[in-house]
Order: structure tokens, then C-alpha cells, then sequence
């Protein structure tokens, strides 16, 4: 505190001085052209400065590091140091991370491996502690965390993390009360997970002490959260894309509680239209103000999660700064991290550093899958299907007639099967459906991204390819694979709990990127969807409408198992 004073009153030099930018700023709204101070990291004075290193920044403008709201780092793929290798260039220093991925399969252990690994890179992965592990107990997964598991995580996470077992809140379950009075007690943020709550369910859920949700698919259900006091976080990732819908919510009154968020971004994503940068770049397309933009992903993602030392160019603030070309184009040229040059030209300028850990590998535990172990025997030809919505990761809850012979779906009509295998514990566990709209044809797709529980979800029009498709998985400890007519495409191996790699940013993209495409072009998979992406969505009961688990198809609305098999 002494430095900086004695740097901002102008009695000592700073460590370094960006001279002369136009300095965004988040409270006012204004631009300001300025000189900003710093020293051991932070920010001294915004003003007339002088420093041992003085960088001229005349035409530029700089604002604040972004702070994602909330995401998964698990789900680009990468490894923690990777992930933050990957984003920082985009201007990302700050992330609010839910390890619920890899706690789903390691439990503590996982929380941290990301926590520890998080450590060797200079990007500030915020952890909440995972709530729902199990997300639910309609589904298998490889650990628990209790309420007791959580306050123990609570000595090292910031807050917790998204609360999707919402009728668990709402119907005072013993375990999440006790969670939410563990997280009340320490006063920290617990963050939301309540697509499309009822008037009363949404009140008790409040109550609760529950102040962000990110899974508003429309505009009445983000504005119903908003009058009640809710951060809404905005989502824009890949299968999930919510920011052109939601759009017409941001105004001058709602502005300061709305939030930008990627939750699951994939690796081509990253690697071609960046991170938290895309998300304020389609809102300036769309007509919002750069300055308001860059609110959203500054300043209110850090009072959101009561992060004072960020969110805003000012003294005192952590020296994350993001230089950018245009407000307007909003290329980011170089990026700032503790006062330090982390990234320059879209490339970062440091290594990762990936932890090989033992207690986030070995973990699928499964047997051999025959073709037999797949069929789907039905003594009725009126079914329940899974509806594809492109862009989302909801579903439709659809009954439609199908085609049996000898009592066996038969794949004549033009749907896709689709099967959760379970993986952790070795129970034999695969719940079996029907997929329409993915389109699929001549072969199969398997991955071990299968949220919240994480097993091998794996989709076909034939039996044989899925069989072929799930044991390369297995064989593979974890990844996602490609089979047409028996033979194997291709193979991602995703060593670290079946759910990341330890390999850089640029051999995942093209390792997915291939699979991607061949999914679309060779196989047939729905162009609209992204096809390892919307599978691995499929088995995530906690959203509507009709899902499936290995223990078989969730419906959302009644919040319960049931048949395929409709009466007539």
C-alpha cells in the first residue's frame, strides 16, 4: 500500500507506465486519455505518470482483463494451463471455474488437480466448489461430495458452483440445505442453475441464496431473474447461444446486473473467434455500446462474484489490462496480466505446464460392449423420442411411431439410437433411446464427455459400429471416436479423466476438427448441430425436456424416469 501511494502521488517511480491511451472506463462510461501507473502488479494512478519502463500507447485503447462468469474449463478439452494458454491471448485473465466436470469422476481430487495446476500459469481461475456431485441421482458417476465434502472445498474455492439439483433447494432436501447453510455461513457467492422456473419455485430458489443463473433460453424467463434480484449471466458458447436471443434485456436499467459467460466453448472456437472477446464483440454487431460491452465482462462479472481487486482501470485494481486496436473492431493486440506482458499478437508468451497427476487418469472402468448389449427391444411401435433443437442443448419430449421386427428396433424409420454406457464403477449400467434430427448414417460416434456424469454416451444408426465405437473409448482411458461401417476414423485420446488432454491447444483443434468433419461429411451427422458437443449434452437430465441417463430416459417436467413404450 505504501508503494503504491508513494508511486501515485508522484514521489516514486512506477515499475512500468502505458503511456498516453484511451483508458476505458467502466464506472463513468467515458474514455479518457491517460497514462496508467504500475507497480508490483497493481495500478497506481491513472494520470500523468512517469516509470522505469514507459510504453508509448497513443491511438490504442485499453480496458480491463475480462472476467468470464462462469465456464467449464473441461469442456474445451484442455488442461487447465492450456485452457489459460489458449484464452489469455483473447483478453481473458480472469475466469469463474466450475470443476464439477472432473469432480463428477475423481471427486476432491480432481478439484484439485485444476486448483494446482491453475497455480503454474498467469491466469486467475476463480474455482467454485461443485455442488452437485451427483448433479443428480437419476445417473451413475465415479464420486460424491456431500455437504461436509463442500465445506471442506470452500477452504479452497471461491464460492459454489451451479446448484442444478433445483428440486433439492426448492423442496429443502436435508444435503443442499446443508450445503447452502455451509456456503451462507462463509458468505461467498453461490451461483444458479434453474432453467424456466415456475413464479413461486423461482422465489424459493432466491431465497435460498442462490444470485446468478446462465441458463435463460428466453427473454420472459432472464427477466423474470432479473426482477428478482438475479445476475443473469449471457451465454455465447458453442452448442449453447444464447446472446442473440437474449439480447433485447440489455438496456439502461438492466445493464449492471447482466453478466457475459462461455460456460463450454470448444477448441476450434478458441482458436478462430477467441473467448470472452466474441461475446463482446457480437453485442457491439448487435447495437450495444463498446463501453457497455466491456461493463458486462469487466466490472459487473467482478462485483457479481465480489472480486474488489479487478473489473475496472483504477488505483488499487490488479494491473490486468487489455490493449485493443478499435472499440469497435475490437482486436485484441496484447493483454496484461499483473502488470506483466502475457500475450501478444494472438499468441501467448508462456508455457503450459500440465500436472501429470495419477489420480485424474485410469478412470474408465467398463466391459467389453457386444452388439447385443444394445438392442433396444420394444413391445410397442409408439415411443418416446429425443427431439434435437440445433443451438441448444434442450430437447424436445416427442412419441412417434417406429419400426419393430421380432420385437427389436429395426433403425428403418430414419432415427438415431443412442446409449449411455456407465464407466466408473463397472455396474453394467447403458440406458437406451431415440434420437431424431441428428441424422447419422453408416456408423457411430462415442465420447466420455457425457455431463454431468461423465459416461460413454455413444449415437448410431447400427448396433455393431456403436459396440466398436464405445470399447475404443475404453481402450482409448477416455476420448472421442469415430467408427463408419466397422472401421475406426479416428481416435482423440482424453487421458485426463476421460474428459481432457494433456496435449497443446493446436493438435486438439485439429484432432476435432477432423472428427467434426467427418461426423458431418462421412457419417451424415445434422450440419446444424456440433456433433460431439450436442451428443454429450444428451445425457444432462438437469435440463428439458427429455433426456437420458444409463439408468434410461429422464423426463424434466415431471422430473422422473420413464418408458420408452407408450400406451396407445
Amino acid at each position: 500500500m505504501e508503494k503504491l501511494i508513494k508511486v501515485a502521488m508522484g514521489l516514486d517511480k512506477a515499475d512500468l507506465v502505458l503511456k498516453g491511451g484511451n483508458v476505458i472506463n467502466v464506472y463513468t462510461g467515458e474514455i479518457e486519455v491517460a497514462d496508467i501507473a504500475i507497480k508490483d502488479g497493481y495500478i497506481a494512478g491513472v494520470g500523468n505518470y512517469c516509470g522505469n519502463v514507459e510504453i508509448d500507447m497513443k491511438g490504442k485503447y485499453l480496458a480491463p482483463g475480462f472476467i468470464d462468469g462462469h465456464l467449464h474449463i473441461e469442456s474445451t478439452m484442455l488442461s487447465p494451463s492450456n485452457f489459460a494458454k489458449a484464452v489469455l491471448p483473447w483478453g481473458t485473465t480472469t475466469g469463474i471455474c466450475d470443476p464439477h466436470e472432473i469432480a463428477n469422476v475423481c471427486g476432491e481430487k480432481g478439484v484439485d488437480y485444476m486448483i494446482n495446476e491453475s497455480k503454474t500459469v498467469p491466469f486467475d481461475a476463480m474455482f467454485m466448489a461443485p455442488s452437485c456431485v451427483p448433479a443428480t441421482p437419476y445417473e451413475s458417476n465415479g464420486a460424491t461430495i456431500d455437504a461436509t465434502g463442500l465445506d471442506k472445498l470452500l477452504d479452497k474455492c471461491h464460492g459454489v458452483g451451479e446448484f442444478m439439483n433445483a428440486p433439492g433447494v426448492v423442496y429443502c432436501d436435508t444435503d443442499v440445505m446443508n450445503k447452502l447453510k455451509y456456503a451462507k455461513q462463509r458468505g461467498v457467492v453461490v451461483d444458479g442453475h434453474y432453467p424456466l422456473a415456475g413464479e413461486k419455485e423461482l422465489n424459493a430458489y432466491i431465497g435460498a441464496g442462490i444470485t446468478t443463473d446462465h441458463e435463460c433460453v428466453d427473454i420472459v424467463d432472464a427477466c423474470n431473474k432479473l426482477r428478482r434480484g438475479m445476475y443473469v449471466l449471457v451465454r455465447e458458447g458453442s452448442a449453447t447461444r444464447n446472446l442473440r436471443d437474449l439480447f433485447p434485456i440489455i438496456n439502461n436499467k438492466t445493464l449492471r446486473r447482466l453478466v457475459f459467460c462461455t460456460d463450454d466453448r470448444q477448441v476450434h472456437d478458441l482458436l478462430t473467434i477467441g473467448h470472452l472477446n466474441n461475446n463482446i464483440k457480437i453485442a457491439i454487431e448487435m447495437g450495444l455500446s463498446p463501453i457497455d460491452a466491456i461493463t458486462m465482462a469487466t466490472l459487473n462479472a467482478a462485483e457479481c462474484y465480489k472480486l474488489n481487486d479487478r473489473g475496472a482501470l483504477s488505483p488499487g485494481k490488479i494491473a490486468d489490462i487489455v490493449v485493443i486496436d478499435d472499440i469497435y473492431k475490437f482486436n485484441v493486440l496484447e493483454v496484461y496480466k499483473n502488470g506483466k506482458l502475457v500475450a501478444k499478437d494472438g499468441k501467448a508468451l508462456f508455457d503450459a505446464s500440465v500436472i501429470d497427476c495419477k489420480d485424474v487418469r485410469n478412470t474408465v472402468h467398463c466391459k467389453d460392449i457386444q452388439e447385443s448389449d444394445l438392442k433396444l427391444k420394444l413391445n410397442s411401435d409408439m415411443v418416446r423420442v429425443m427431439g434435437i433443437e440445433p443451438h441448444n442443448v434442450t430437447t424436445k419430449s416427442l412419441v412417434q411411431k417406429v419400426s419393430v421386427t421380432d420385437g427389436v428396433y429395426d433403425f428403418k424409420d430414419g432415427l438415431s439410437k443412442i446409449c449411455v454406457v456407465e464407466r466408473h464403477k463397472n455396474k453394467g449400467n447403458i440406458g437406451i433411446g431415440l434420437l431424431k434430427d441428428y441424422n447419422i448414417k453408416c456408423g457411430a460416434i462415442a465420447v466420455s464427455v457425457a455431463h454431468d456424469s461423465h459416461n460413454i454416451i455413444v449415437c448410431g444408426d447400427n448396433d455393431r459400429d456403436m459396440a466398436i465405437a464405445v470399447n475404443e473409448i475404453k481402450r482409448a482411458g477416455g476420448g472421442m471416436t469415430a467408427v463408419h461401417n466397422g472401421e475406426i476414423f479416428d481416435t482423440m485420446e482424453l487421458p485426463i479423466a476421460g474428459l481432457m488432454s494433456d496435449k497443446d491447444i493446436d493438435y486438439i483443434a485439429s484432432k476435432t476438427a477432423a472428427l467434426n468433419e467427418f461426423a458431418i461429411n462421412t457419417l451424415k451427422v445434422n450440419s446444424e448441430v456440433e456433433p460431439f458437443m450436442t451428443l454429450s449434452f444428451m445425457s444432462l437430465v438437469v435440463i428439458p425436456e427429455l433426456k437420458i441417463s444409463d439408468k434410461g430416459l429422464f423426463d424434466y417436467s415431471s422430473f422422473k424416469f420413464v418408458d420408452i413404450e407408450v400406451e396407445k
